[in-house]
């Protein structure tokens, strides 16, 4: 079993990555990788034509040449998939907000689906400070995730104040979604 890990958070030390790494312990004996998102060069959604859509709409891919696609397509061959990101202003962070845009537009068409449709999907959602907006982040990534066919099978929102017990539960999630079987 593969995952992976993409994630919106900037500090590889991190409460998200704490979360993450609970996560990647209950995975073991699965593979795992973590990207970095704010590492990576992603664009925003350029709207290409007058109506506001391109090839994402019309062939299920993205005109942008950034690394883009090359994360697509470890998503692709990935047997489940993981979202993270620390919680600014009760959503998601900036850099995984224009990923899953472009993301969501690719799988408006069937070609943008392949790989990713029925994909199991976790996401993972931690606030510092007060962590009052975790719940609505959560809500905010599952609603996304779906749209783009993904199982979310689980969304765990965490706040600085909760965190040691919330990596508990995703260590334990990592160990169910080791046993899930394949999407493939």
């Amino acid at each position: 079993m593969k995952a992976m890990i993409v994630s919106g958070s900037r500090n590889p030390k991190g409460q998200t990555a704490a979360a993450v790494g609970a996560l990647v312990e209950g995975l073991r004996g699965a593979e795992a990788e973590v990207v970095f998102l704010p590492a990576q060069t992603i664009e925003r959604c350029r709207q290409c034509d007058e109506r506001g859509w391109g090839d994402c709409r019309a062939k299920g891919s993205c005109v942008i040449e950034d690394d883009f696609a090359g994360l697509l397509a470890k998503l692709r061959a990935a047997d489940a998939a993981v979202f993270a990101t620390p919680v600014y202003f009760s959503d998601l962070s900036e850099s995984l907000r224009a990923f899953l845009d472009r993301l969501r537009r690719i799988t408006r068409h069937e070609a943008g689906q392949q790989g990713l449709a029925g994909k199991p999907a976790v996401g993972i959602c931690v606030a510092g400070g007060g962590g009052g907006g975790a719940p609505s982040c959560a809500l905010s990534l599952e609603k996304v995730l779906s749209t783009c066919g993904f199982d979310v099978v689980d969304v765990v929102p965490a706040r600085r104040q909760n965190l040691q017990m919330k990596k508990e539960v995703l260590r334990a999630t990592g160990k169910w979604l080791a046993g899930c079987p394949s999407s493939k």
